[in-house]
């Protein structure tokens, strides 16, 4: 079936990096609370036409495994919007599923925008994501959908709304991230995540605060400020007492994945000033360093050191300081 290009509205949304959680187990009554960035080089995207009947359709094989996913989403946003117009959902391009990207959120998202600019609908991003129940731990995906940067949120509310954002901060434009892929894991989701949320038993106040003590005077002082060091330092640390916290239910690690562990174990102990770690569940681990020649000069002794094992895949990205693309070309405009 052609698609005339002049009758579609297509979205882009970045991936992001969960960097880690504040409070888990709400030693102060309110849990979770986030901390993210968000990245170039790893997107979703989506195009809406009109159709005769209702199809979703996906142009690789990693969107064919979201198809219905993505059916779901458009079924409850016409049930909570009651707009009944026959349309063509394509997926053309999907974020890794469970490899710490936010595929989920952004999926949702992705769709519910393009869903509600294709109907002149003045919805929030918070309450999209609430319509398609998005954001029940982490805010990050949802306030990095609409901003790009260096984000920080407090956590749900008790009655199911997205988490606030209280910090978000550009990243210098000339800081790069060795982002990390082993193709044979997967980070934990779904039910799976949350049998292994309970059976964790509860972060210690203490731990929780040095968290917070971490991400309030290191990583975002570091990150105003560009002062690298500094905001490197917090985010080992942050992903140290995470890793920690979080190995019981990654077989007894730090990183879901043992040859992702091993590399970022390397870096740490190298001369390479870097913030590593693992992005939400992994598999995927990060490396943020302070330019493009020191990522590249770090991808080129990690595969000297023979740590880049059939498996692995390297790229070096920029942070992203903005949200979301949307192109109307209805109206023949870009409307961000």
């Amino acid at each position: 079936m052609h698609i005339d290009s002049q009758d579609t509205v297509t979205l882009r949304a970045p991936a992001r990096l969960h960097l880690g959680f504040l409070d888990p187990s709400a030693s102060l009554g309110r849990r979770f609370g986030s901390i993210g960035v968000v990245i170039d080089g790893f997107e979703t995207e989506v195009e809406l036409s009109t159709a005769v009947s209702d199809r979703v359709t996906a142009a690789t094989p990693e969107g064919d495994a979201q198809m219905e996913r993505a059916s779901a989403y458009l079924r409850a946003l016409r049930a909570r919007s009651g707009r009944a117009d026959t349309l063509h959902l394509r997926l053309l391009r999907v974020l890794p599923a469970h490899g710490g990207f936010g595929s989920g959120t952004q999926l949702a998202l992705a769709i519910a925008r393009a869903f509600a600019q294709w109907h002149r609908m003045d919805v929030s991003t918070p309450t999209l994501a609430q319509w398609l129940g998005r954001g029940q731990r982490s805010g990050i995906g949802i306030q990095g959908f609409d901003l790009g940067g260096l984000l920080v949120d407090g956590g749900p509310a008790a009655d199911g709304r997205p988490a606030p954002l209280l910090s978000r901060i550009p990243l210098p434009e000339d800081w790069r991230i060795v982002v990390v892929q082993d193709d044979r894991e997967q980070g934990l989701a779904g039910n799976d995540e949350k049998g292994a949320m309970a059976a964790l038993g509860a972060m210690s106040a203490a731990r929780s605060a040095e968290i917070c003590h971490e991400v309030l005077m290191r990583v975002l002082p570091g990150a105003a400020s560009a002062e690298f060091g500094i905001f490197a330092l917090g985010v080992s640390r942050v992903q140290q007492l995470l890793g920690e916290y979080f190995a019981p239910v990654q077989d007894g690690r730090a990183y879901t994945s043992a040859a992702v562990g091993r590399l970022m174990t390397w870096v740490a102990a190298s001369a390479h000033e870097a913030a590593i770690g693992q992005s939400s569940w992994g598999p995927t681990g990060f490396a943020i360093v302070e330019s493009q020649a020191r990522a590249e000069a770090l991808e080129r002794a990690l595969r000297a050191a023979g740590l880049v094992e059939p498996g692995l895949v390297l790229r070096i990205v920029a942070p992203r300081n903005r949200g979301a693309e949307i192109i109307d070309n209805r109206a023949m405009r870009r409307v961000r």
